[in-house]
Order: C-alpha cells, then structure tokens, then sequence
C-alpha cells in the first residue's frame, strides 16, 4: 500500500491479507471500496502540472469545482455510466532529430485509473514473486541493480543472459490480459473499466486510431497491469522451470519489461533461452533478439576466458548501468563494476545542452536552480561505487557547457571568466558523493 494511502481506507488492507492466505481467491465485489474519498484523494495525488488529453482539462481547471466533479463521477462510476476517452498522442523531439511518441490520459482517466490501482495492489503484492521489482510499492530499481549484484558476487553464476522484450507495452494482448485478471478478479464492473480502458483507443492529431493491443499509452494502471501480464506469462513459469529443469544454480531479476538471469551452466543458458522464447510466443510476446544475449560473466569469467585463449569478458547493461567483470586493486580478486551508460550520459549532456541553449537569457538564478534539480536527480540515482568517474565527467562538462552559453549571451558575456564561474558552481553544481553504497543485505531472488 502507497504511503499516501495509509490511514484513509484500512479496509484494503484487508484485501491483501485475504489474497496472501487463500492464493486461490476470486474478489467479487471491489467496487464498493471505491467511493468518494478514494476518488478525491486519486485526484489530489495526480501531478498537477501534466499535459492536458483530449477532454482538454487541466488539474487546475478540475480543481475550480472538484467537490461536484468528484462526485458526479463517483455515481457515474457505481452506475456503470462512466466511458473511458480516448489518449491523446504527442510527439516530443529527441536529441537525434526524431520524435517519439507519448500518450496523455484523460484527467478522469487517471483518477479512476490512480483508484483502481489502490483496489488492486494489494491483492497483487500478495501474489507477485520476490525477483519483480518494477513498479511496486516500496521497491525501487536500486534493489534491483543490488539483487543482480548480490547474485552475480555471492552466488554461483558463471553466466548472463540479458535479455529484454520487443516492444511489450505495445503488445500486450488484451484477450490474455482480462483473462489473467479474472483468475483474481470476479468483480465485472472492475472487468470492464480495465476493459475499456484497454480499448479506448488512441487520437493522433485528427485521427483516431482504435486499440487491439497494448495498454494505454501514460495511463496510470499500465504499470500493474503490464506486472500482472509479465506474472502470468513469465516470472511463475521462470520459477517452476528453475526447479524443475535447471542444472545448475539460476536466478532472475526483473524490472518491467527489462529482465536479467544468472546462471551457472551454459547449458541452462542456452535452453531457458528457447524455453522463453517458445513461453512468450503463446502470449504473443517475444525477445528482442538485438537486445537479448547470453555472456560469459562473473567471479572466474575472466580467468577462464584466458585459459582458452579468448577475450576479456563482454559487458551488459541494465537499468542505466553497464555491468563490467573487473578487479579490485588491493588484492586483484573480483569486482563487479557498475558505470554510466556511455551512450545515456551522452544524451543527457545533449539534453542539458539544448535545454541551456534555449534558457540562455534567462536569469542565471533560475537556469543554475534548474542545473541544480536536474544534476542532483542524475547524481542520486547513478552515485554507485566505482562510478565516480563518470559522474565527474558529466559535472565536468555541464560546467563547460553551462560557461559557453552565459559566454555567447552578448558581447558583454565573453568576458564572462573562470573565476565568476567558480562561484556559480559553488552555489548551484552539487558535488559528486557516493549515495547508495555497496549492498550489505541479501534480497531475494
């Protein structure tokens, strides 16, 4: 359960202890728990600086009259009257010239969405397995990222298949996924918002494009059903096969549609990789085979790639990080390296640059606090050990860059020195530091 939901609804609670003792349990009547206290407290928790969908209304605008709004779609919710709108499809530019689209939901979309996800989490956390941690409550990519670490340090896995899925978001099968919800999910007024958001379709500037599969495009369910969907088809079926037909030691992570396997045989490697690839076609999943690749990799990879003569071990990447077979320089024994992408911390500098190009008039307060915001994001999330090098190199040259554009806005500006710009970076630069240190606990896995 979401923080911001304690104290207001306990009953749900009790949803989640009766799906962890009866694993078998069908919830045949969970729209009553969505009233009018639910909905209010859905819209309180949306952001409220999202773009706008197709029904053309802001959260401010909703706010003006929320109280009667709320309630008029709590009655046409509970008297099945409520129709899910269509997303809203906009293109945004990317730093190679191309566009890629984004879906924008419907303001009421979302809060029925953001309530329903609260009636459902619960009773999915109870049954979702300890290696998922992609969009769950109280689980985070750094527990991914040291779940992969602890298993590739303290486990015996001499192998990786890394392996991600083609497209999946899109390519969710809506007749598999409602029949997935029903092995939980009795109640068919639960059934049929999911279902009608899941066909709502989509609008691209005049057109409207009808939707078959996939979930909908920034819809705030997409998440747990997208969990529900990977449960089903995947990670229940990872486990047994894990037990039942492995060699050796295997184990997995994953986080969304991006996944990593720790083996121990090449064997296993090889075989769960056509035993995947044979499971998600049922589904109508499959790998993406230019990002998908079994390596040789952990404690004594390198040293066995040497004996027969080969290369040093291959690198994979996964949730930012490029994963590198290294030694540790006190007593050359094996170290798990984790670095910046290289190809990520490239795009973000680009991205600073544009973004300071843009801004370049405004004032150097407001351009240094949003520097700021944004490098403390990029520095908390990528402050690992041993990645102390790459975050100094992105310090390093938002510096330079952020110097060039105050440089080029007059003439004036070109005298604009080192020294004055030392104690911009004072004030606004954060420094690098470690902030999530090596993991000192075992997770599951």
């Amino acid at each position: 359960m979401t923080q911001s939901m304690e104290g207001l609804l306990p009953r749900l609670d009790r949803l989640g202890e009766m799906a962890k003792h009866n694993k078998t349990l069908q919830f045949n009547n969970l729209l009553h728990h969505l009233n009018l206290a639910m909905l209010t407290k859905a819209f309180y928790h949306l952001n409220k600086r999202a773009a706008r969908g197709v029904d053309n209304m802001g959260w401010f605008d909703y706010q003006t009259d929320a109280k009667r709004r709320l309630a008029a779609l709590h009655q046409r919710v509970q008297s099945g009257r409520y129709k899910a709108q269509a997303v809203k499809r906009i293109w945004i530019p990317k730093g190679n010239g191309e566009e890629r689209p984004i879906g924008v939901t419907a303001i009421e979309d979302k809060i029925v969405q953001q309530a329903i996800v609260w009636l459902l989490e619960p009773i999915y956390e109870a049954d979702f397995l300890g290696f998922s941690y992609g969009f769950r409550s109280e689980r985070n990519q750094h527990q991914a990222l040291d779940a992969v670490y602890m298993a590739i340090t303290t486990k015996k896995v001499s192998w990786i298949l890394d392996a991600d899925l083609k497209g999946f978001f899109d390519a969710i099968d809506h007749e598999w996924m409602i029949k997935f919800l029903n092995l939980r999910i009795a109640d068919k007024r639960v059934l049929r918002l999911i279902q009608g958001w899941l066909s709502a379709g989509v609008v691209d500037g005049d057109e409207k494009h009808k939707s078959f599969v996939g979930t909908p495009q920034g819809g705030v369910i997409s998440p747990l059903l997208a969990n529900i969907y990977l449960h089903y088809a995947l990670d229940l079926w990872v486990h047994q096969w894990r037990k039942r037909h492995a060699r050796g030691e295997v184990y997995i992570v994953r986080y969304a549609d991006d996944f990593v396997i720790g083996l121990q045989s090449q064997s296993d490697g090889h075989r769960i990789k056509e035993a995947i690839q044979a499971r998600l076609a049922t589904f109508k999943l499959r790998l993406n085979e230019s990002k998908t690749h079994l390596l040789e990799f952990g404690r004594f990879a390198k040293q066995n790639r040497q004996q027969r003569g080969q290369n040093k071990p291959e690198t994979f990447d996964f949730l930012g990080f490029t994963h590198i077979c290294s030694q540790r320089r006190n007593d050359a024994g094996f170290q798990l390296m984790r670095l910046s992408i290289k190809k990520r911390l490239k795009a973000k500098l680009a991205d600073i640059k544009e973004q300071l190009m843009k801004t370049r008039h405004k004032s150097i307060f407001e351009v240094g606090n949003w520097l700021k915001r944004s490098l403390t994001g990029y520095f908390n999330y990528f402050a690992v050990p041993g990645n102390k090098s790459s975050l100094n190199i992105m310090r390093t040259e938002v510096c330079k860059l952020w110097i060039k554009t105050l440089r080029r806005r007059s003439q004036k500006g070109s005298n604009f020195n080192w020294q004055r710009m030392t104690k911009l970076i004072r004030i606004f630069i954060p420094h690098t530091r470690l902030r999530h240190p090596y993991p000192s606990q075992r997770f599951t896995l």
